[in-house]
């Protein structure tokens, strides 16, 4: 009797086969629900990069309304943007920071002294500061920029979101595009590329809702730079107009284009002029060359549209609703939504 107790207790444990083929079981599952749930995570980051930018058009709405204009797309520190007017300055992202619920960290910023670039204070106030409404989740970019101000700052944030300068001359059948101009023909820093400003942001901007006169809803006027793009022998560098230096920096000198052409130097931070499709990843001269290509990592002024989501890009209108552009529309039609003025008819957009 005890024998065959014995043996009932040794059959009623798993066998090694058995066990085996519970593990199987298992991890066939895991596989099929891992792609379900990425595809949840990838949703959710994509709603959260899409409320992001609509607070943003929220921002600029509530400073067109308190100021009677835009914020300029770049500026150095001149009137009106500042009290001086060297160095580099700031750029739009600075300007709408009280109306993202930022007044405070605003409030502690000097626009004056290259107030983007170098400025000792304002270095030392954004270090180690992230602000979430400018960073895309899905983006795989490193949350800070890898070059931060000389001037005790550290842990500058990379932001993920570019506002759009216009479109170069010739893409837009029938319409020819004379507010862009060329810097100079260095292959990395610093040449910037072709700079616009036939669109919404440019540098020195002072944009009215009046001036879009294509209308609120047929005007881009932010979208993302949120992914990486790889280079002739295999490096990874960030794809975004902030550069390697985050979020503050933005023109240097000049005037609104075609006159913006600071001694050769035509980077625009935080800014692009639409010359490439959405995406576009391949063709590049090593990475990019910033004078004849305008794209380089410090920084193209022709950086394309790019983003971590399959197909396309997130982008603000004017009239502060977001749409998705995919990586297969027309470059002419992109050019039409990047310009503010062009008057030409627009085509539908799937």
């Amino acid at each position: 009797m005890a024998s065959l107790t014995s043996r009932s207790r040794l059959r009623s444990a798993f066998t090694l086969i058995e066990l085996l083929v519970v593990i199987a079981i298992i991890a066939i599952l895991i596989g099929l629900l891992l792609p379900a749930v990425q595809k949840v995570r990838e949703a959710a980051a994509r709603m959260k990069c899409q409320n992001n930018l609509k607070q943003i058009g929220i921002a600029l709405h509530a400073y067109h309304d308190g100021i009677g204009r835009l914020p300029p797309g770049g500026a150095n520190d001149r009137a009106p943007f500042g009290t001086s007017s060297s160095g580099w300055g700031s750029s739009w992202l600075t300007y709408i920071l009280p109306y993202i619920e930022q007044d405070n960290l605003f409030r502690q910023l000097t626009f004056n002294g290259s107030s983007g670039w170098s400025h000792a204070t304002n270095a030392q106030r954004i270090s180690n500061v992230t602000i979430s409404t400018y960073r895309c989740p899905s983006s795989p970019l490193p949350i800070n920029c890898p070059s931060p101000p000389p001037a005790s700052g550290t842990n500058i944030m990379m932001p993920t979101y570019v506002g759009i300068a216009g479109a170069v001359n010739s893409l837009i059948p029938g319409y020819t595009e004379a507010r862009q101009n060329s810097g100079g023909g260095s292959t990395g820093c610093c040449s910037g590329g072709i700079a616009t400003g036939g669109g919404v942001l440019h540098p020195y901007s002072q944009t009215q809702f009046s001036g879009i006169t294509d209308g609120l809803t047929n005007t881009i006027v932010v979208s993302e730079h949120g992914d990486f793009l790889t280079t002739a022998n295999g490096a990874r560098v960030a794809w975004t107009a902030s550069g390697p230096h985050g979020w503050m920096i933005g023109v240097a000198g000049g005037n609104a284009p075609p006159g913006y052409n600071p001694g050769g130097d035509a980077r625009m931070f935080q800014l692009t002029g639409i010359r490439y499709a959405i995406n576009r990843k391949t063709g590049w001269t090593n990475g990019g060359n910033c004078g004849s290509e305008g794209v380089c990592d410090n920084t193209g002024a022709n950086i394309p549209l790019n983003s971590a989501h399959t197909g396309g890009v997130n982008t603000l209108l004017g009239d502060g609703s977001v749409r998705f552009l995919r990586d297969t529309i027309p470059l002419s039609t992109l050019a039409q939504l990047a310009t503010r003025d062009d008057g030409v008819v627009l085509p539908s957009i799937d």
